[in-house]
């Protein structure tokens, strides 16, 4: 079954796809494609989000207010040290849970980061056994988009011995998976900086067999 990248899922959310397209990509989700339904999920939630923030306007005040903070604390540089670190853009584990869906399936976690000059989208879940994490995703050189982020060196860790070393593709995408241990640890360099690692101790034991 052939998987549409992550910016064409982007353009499919934003409707700006071509006709045509459009129509082949929801004919592969209703044939049942998990992996490309959480990504459409992922960015229709991103996509609302980025909206519903565009039309906020905050009290002039309070604007004000935050101007003279960031002035008095050196917000020049702290924004440059911002830039340098791993920031979370989503989580679905920190999204609230809706009424009558507490039942629903809790094997899978989806997580967005941003690490200049890359965006990180993550997915992680379990097999049928449970004893395996399954983790897959892709790293978009948001500096450069048309250049993309292939053949980038990947490592899983369960951060018990377990270890899978592995490497995107031509679209930045990567797969592997990695003994269940309750905790996951990626990493991968970046240009002229010390690697990117995102560490997940103790976080996934919403997953079936998870740790409390």
């Amino acid at each position: 079954m052939k998987h549409f990248t992550t910016e064409e899922w982007i353009d499919f959310v934003r409707q700006v796809a071509p006709g045509s397209k459009q129509h082949v990509m929801q004919q592969h989700l209703e044939k049942g494609c998990r992996r490309c339904q959480a990504t459409v999920e992922l960015w229709q939630k991103i996509y609302t989000t980025a909206m519903t923030e565009a039309a906020y306007q905050p009290p002039a005040e309070n604007v004000r207010a935050a101007k003279a903070a960031f002035a008095t604390a050196g917000w020049t540089a702290a924004s440059q040290e911002r830039r340098s670190t791993l920031e979370v853009l989503f989580d679905s584990f920190l999204q609230p849970v809706f009424a009558g869906a507490r039942s629903a399936g809790t094997g899978m976690r989806q997580m967005l980061y941003r690490a200049d000059p890359y965006q990180v989208d993550i997915q992680i879940e379990t097999k049928p056994e449970g004893n395996r994490l399954v983790v897959t995703g892709q790293l978009l050189n948001v500096s450069r988009p048309d250049f993309g982020a292939s053949n980038v060196h990947v490592t899983l860790s369960n951060r018990r011995g377990s270890v899978v070393h592995t490497a995107t593709n031509q679209f930045g995408e990567f797969r592997g998976e990695v003994d269940f241990s309750g905790d996951l640890e990626l990493s991968f360099p970046r240009p002229e900086e010390k690697p990117i690692v995102i560490s997940l101790r103790n976080a996934l034991e919403r997953l079936p067999g998870g740790k409390s």
